[in-house]
């Protein structure tokens, strides 16, 4: 696997509280934008992003942004 697979089209936008999470790259996670492990055995490993402040985003769920972990309208020319 030399690619991401494209999870969705449309990014997941949501509140994030102040805290460390872990992007799926790879988009084979059941529990996306978030990676819960399924990268096992790919080239991929998951993006650390740290929050320090509540605060709206947009992540990206066809793992094809420029600006991980948040959408950069990528998904758009898909």
């Amino acid at each position: 696997m030399d690619k991401p697979i494209i999870a969705s089209k449309k990014p997941t936008v949501s509140v994030l509280e102040p805290g460390t999470y872990y992007w799926c790259s790879c988009g084979k996670s059941q529990n996306q934008p978030y990676c819960d492990g399924s990268h096992k055995g790919t080239n991929f490993t998951p993006l650390k992003f740290e929050i320090t402040e509540q605060r709206r985003a947009a992540l990206c769920n066809c793992k094809y942004t420029e600006n991980g972990p948040f959408c950069d309208g990528k998904h758009t020319r898909l």
